[in-house]
């Protein structure tokens, strides 16, 4: 017993080290692997590895997989193929991280679809490698210019959301089956696994915005916290040292649903869109943060005007809450880091979207005539989205406390 004891106390000196290397909590707050207090500023990169149709300038075209869908219909399986590779590999490119990085953020959070892990077909193909493929390449630019990096699984096998934003099919199946909820530890538990020993990643955001508010929340709403006990369970089978993100139920939103912590390197996250920046809004999660003495964090916000944009930020800043805005880059807007052209074809796309297409006389009806005006939009959109179009939204990036790079 007494060897064992002294082989514990000359161990626990290099088990504290390993730890110190990742950024860790105590009590209420986010640290740097060096001690500092860490404060999350930065943005979101959207619309990327999980498209939104809003961003197309697309309505009722608003999942991924319904966007694939419409480009199946106009230009067939291979040009799909070929415009996702080409999206995929162009989107975000180390261009964009050091920017990022010069214009003073401190970290960015990256939205992922699970399909990239998996082989199912989505975005021209079905290769489960995907995944880890695009988020070494983060993983690699955001340590060259060491901005830290929160993975977020922002649509979970069978959708946790049960909207387009999960890429789900109208309902989140994901509570309810046990098939997609092994699925989902599975995947998170080979990502943590890949990563386990990688310092720049801040942790990993589990189930973005879980439970839409048009749901059985009675019903759904107790199903969330046990689910994330078995999925930080998987994790912490290969990973002990990286946080783990929670969010609160619809839509990131409520934290009633907690209990008490269940892991030592919890952070809490809370998305707020369109409400007033009042001390009111946010002040349910700084009590949260203060009962179970934890982190707490913005994981989504903005989507709104300038003025909005920058008393929010201020009021995060005066209550020692961390944020990553919605998001770093759309096509023609100012509610975004950098924006880029729309194509001056684009509309003839977004009108066949609108059409009725439910059968395949519908498609074939609904085929617009000039099949050039579809091709030229689709191309310059690949081209106009790369780094030389950008426009930089000045009142934005200073409003969330970023700094402008000419």
């Amino acid at each position: 017993m007494k060897k064992l004891l002294i082989y514990f106390f000359l161990l626990m000196p290099v088990l504290v080290g390993a730890q110190q290397k990742f950024v860790h909590t105590k009590g209420q707050q986010i640290y740097t692997p060096e001690g500092k207090p860490f404060l999350m500023k930065g943005t979101n990169l959207g619309n990327w590895l999980l498209p939104e149709g809003y961003m197309f300038k697309f309505d009722k075209v608003n999942a991924p997989w319904m966007i694939e869908q419409v480009l199946l219909e106009l230009i067939g399986p291979s040009a799909n193929t070929r415009f996702w590779k080409q999206y995929l590999d162009s989107y975000i490119t180390e261009a964009d991280i050091r920017l990022l990085k010069e214009m003073g953020s401190n970290s960015v959070r990256l939205p992922f679809d699970y399909r990239l892990f998996t082989n199912e077909s989505y975005l021209g193909a079905n290769d489960s490698t995907r995944g880890f493929y695009y988020m070494d390449q983060v993983v690699n630019w955001c340590k060259k210019y060491q901005l830290y990096l929160l993975l977020d699984m922002h649509g979970a096998p069978g959708g946790q959301t049960g909207d387009n934003i999960d890429n789900s099919y109208g309902y989140p199946f994901l509570y309810t089956d046990s098939g997609c909820q092994a699925q989902t530890i599975n995947i998170w538990k080979r990502i943590a696994n890949r990563y386990k020993n990688e310092t720049i990643i801040l942790g990993y955001d589990l189930l973005n915005e879980p439970i839409a508010h048009f749901f059985d929340q009675d019903q759904l709403n107790p199903l969330l916290e046990p689910l994330y006990r078995k999925i930080v369970g998987g994790i912490r089978e290969v990973d002990k040292n990286h946080l783990i993100f929670l969010e609160g139920a619809q839509w990131a939103s409520k934290f009633h649903i907690f209990s008490k912590p269940f892991d030592d390197k919890l952070v809490y996250s809370f998305h707020k869109y369109w409400t007033d920046t009042t001390q009111e809004v946010i002040q349910e999660y700084v009590d949260f943060r203060s009962r179970y003495n934890v982190p707490i964090y913005v994981g989504e916000t903005g989507e709104n005007n300038d003025a909005w944009i920058l008393s929010f930020r201020k009021l995060l800043e005066k209550n020692n809450i961390g944020w990553h805005y919605w998001p770093y880059k759309k096509m023609e807007s100012t509610s975004c880091v950098v924006s880029f052209p729309k194509p001056v074809t684009w509309d003839s796309l977004v009108a066949y979207t609108k059409t009725v297409r439910v059968s395949h006389e519908d498609i074939r009806k609904a085929r617009p005539k000039n099949m050039q005006a579809i091709q030229q939009a689709l191309s310059d959109f690949l081209n106009f989205m790369q780094n030389q179009y950008y426009s930089k939204n000045s009142a934005y990036i200073t409003g969330i406390g970023l700094r402008i790079q000419q």
